[in-house]
């Protein structure tokens, strides 16, 4: 049993957490929200879950770091200089990131990239994903994340392919590129598609969420697994030996 402390609790999204963690047999260790102090969190945990916001990351690191524990990053909406705060912070400790921690989705993540590297380029990529009305960032986590599986299968950068919206006269798409169209609206937890389209024939990876506590579930699944690693960064794949 380990003492799981969760950063954003008070949300939907940790709710679903403290409900997972009692589900698996977990002791929570206490949550936090803006303002909370994440110094006394760590202090009192074995391993840290963070679903806050990208500008609580570096405090909510450092507060790892300080405590020699693990923590675990659900936080999407990361720029380049979050992830340096990450690859720093795993210099010391176990970290886990993640733009989504269905473990469903971990694994359609394995098949895009498994798919984008036997299918060849005159096969489009479309990555096509939808939430509630209340999200803030847009690709979302979970659409970046298989938009980098895409292009790790195909061996580019997806920074270099990625196509993020269309308007107006945009001309012919441009071959190798990776699209993201992203929609809003209702209570939609989560739904994400990735389509390969070819001449003649189509073929489409789809994950469906139907509620908060699939991520939850998820995230104290890679918390349990993240106890005793050594320090480094680790991902979802590696959760399900994949």
């Amino acid at each position: 049993m380990a003492r799981i402390g969760i950063i954003g609790s008070a949300g939907r999204m940790g709710n679903a957490l403290q409900a997972a963690v009692a589900a698996a047999g977990h002791e929570y260790a206490g949550g936090i929200d803006k303002g909370g102090d994440p110094q006394a969190l760590a202090q009192a945990s074995d391993v840290l879950v963070d679903f806050s916001a990208p500008g609580a990351l570096e405090f909510n690191l450092d507060a790892a770091i300080h405590a020699g524990i693990p923590i675990v990053i659900g936080t999407t909406g990361l720029e380049e200089r979050h992830h340096w705060l990450i690859d720093s912070a795993a210099v010391s400790i176990p970290v886990l990131q993640t733009g989504n921690t269905s473990l469903g989705v971990t694994l359609l993540a394995h098949l895009v990239q498994e798919a984008a590297a036997r299918l060849g380029d005159d096969w489009d990529i479309e990555i096509v994903e939808t939430h509630h009305r209340m999200k803030v960032d847009a690709p979302s986590g979970t659409a970046m994340l298989l938009g980098e599986a895409a292009a790790k299968g195909r061996g580019v950068r997806l920074p270099d392919e990625a196509v993020r919206g269309r308007d107006g006269i945009t001309g012919a798409r441009v071959p190798g590129t990776i699209g993201f169209a992203a929609l809003r609206g209702g209570s939609v937890a989560g739904d994400h598609s990735v389509h390969f389209l070819a001449d003649n024939e189509r073929l489409t990876f789809s994950h469906l969420a139907e509620n908060r506590g699939i991520f939850a579930k998820g995230a104290i699944r890679a918390a349990q697994w993240l106890l005793g690693k050594e320090p480094g960064r680790y991902t979802m794949p590696q959760v399900l030996d994949l």
